[in-house]
């Protein structure tokens, strides 16, 4: 029989119950209680906490992530680790109230459209077992078929009201499990897969009337296009105009570009797009970096809110340019967009939140 242990979450005072088989993240996700989070996999070092009272077990904690005189001094990383006793820990909880907080739960789900819609990039659709409850923004996570307890994580680009039809969009990762060696290899229209969710914080702040401006590179763009069409489509929060900058190298790189042209006609009064080429020019397109397309539409950006998604060094550019037109690191809110082996190398920045 699994043990189940008792966790005490601090400082919210929260008790929940843990099997000893599952991660403390889990276990607080599941009773809706939310702590930082960002990779699920032990890399980033978001939901670093303390352990007060207890004792666990580390399990894949990256050794980049948590040092070995952090685990000495009783930190650990409630994404990986697994209890063996109660548990009282604290944690760098830091709650907003304007964001609902949606349990994670278990869901089935059947793939009913694969689309390739730019060079390496496809758009999955999956149809769901049940309604799924999520924020504009937030992520899923998928159990890879074929090699037991090995999950990766993709972000919605559907908008919440859309609940048991849910889109990703995937790029192809050389030698990825998840994508070389499944989604462009024999995934098929038919095909059933497990996942969970819904987990993230860099959604949509519905409770902010300024002016937003996103930052999206390559499949960066899901979670974006959610935000949006939570937004416009569906009416949601109060933001007065969304700017979309959407950067790539090149026109076959670059996706979903007339969905956002007609979002521009059908809203001409809150939503700008501007689709940028590093490296090509073409009639309709913004010439250069993303960044420096931004850096010329704007004297300055204050007042606004920045909303920041693709490959870690276009965030890290685009970061720069944000707080250069003068936006505060308050106001800016930014994902990361890893796959496995980058990830495990990499530590996020405490400096802008997810």
């Amino acid at each position: 029989m699994t043990a189940e242990y008792q966790i005490t979450v601090e400082p919210l005072g929260r008790e929940i119950t843990c099997r000893e088989d599952q991660t403390v993240l889990d276990a607080c996700l599941r009773a809706g209680v939310w702590v930082p989070h960002s990779c699920t996999h032990g890399t980033c070092a978001t939901c670093k906490a303390e352990v007060l009272e207890g004792d666990v077990e580390h399990g894949e904690a990256s050794p980049y992530a948590l040092m070995d005189f952090e685990r000495d001094e009783g930190k650990f990383l409630p994404c990986v680790a697994r209890p063996r006793s109660d548990l009282v820990f604290e944690a760098d909880v830091d709650v907003d109230e304007s964001i609902p907080v949606h349990a994670v739960q278990d869901y089935t789900a059947t793939l009913v459209e694969l689309t390739d819609v730019a060079n390496g990039t496809r758009r999955l659709i999956f149809e769901l077992d049940r309604d799924l409850v999520f924020n504009a923004g937030q992520y899923m996570s998928l159990e890879i078929p074929g090699h037991d307890g090995v999950t990766r994580t993709y972000s919605m680009a559907n908008p919440p009201a859309e609940q048991r039809r849910i889109e990703f969009q995937i790029r192809l990762t050389a030698g990825g499990i998840a994508t070389e060696g499944w989604v462009f290899k024999d995934l098929a229209v038919g095909d059933s897969i497990r996942l969970s969710g819904p987990y993230g914080r860099f959604v949509l702040r519905e409770d902010r009337s300024e002016p937003a401006v996103m930052i999206a590179g390559g499949t960066g763009l899901a979670p974006i296009a959610s935000m949006i069409r939570r937004a416009l489509e569906e009416g949601a929060g109060e933001v007065e105009h969304i700017y979309l900058y959407q950067g790539a190298r090149t026109q076959e790189w670059m996706y979903d570009v007339d969905r956002f042209r007609a979002l521009q006609e059908q809203f001409p009064d809150r939503f700008t797009y501007r689709p940028c080429l590093s490296e090509e020019e073409a009639e309709g397109f913004a010439s250069g970096m993303v960044t420096d397309v931004l850096a010329a539409d704007h004297d300055t950006l204050k007042g606004h809110v920045g909303y920041v998604c693709g490959p870690p060094a276009m965030v890290e550019a685009a970061l720069k340019t944000l707080m250069l037109k003068r936006l505060f690191p308050r106001d800016i809110f930014k994902e990361e967009f890893l796959d496995a082996s980058a990830a495990a190398t990499q530590i996020r920045s405490p400096l802008i939140k997810r």
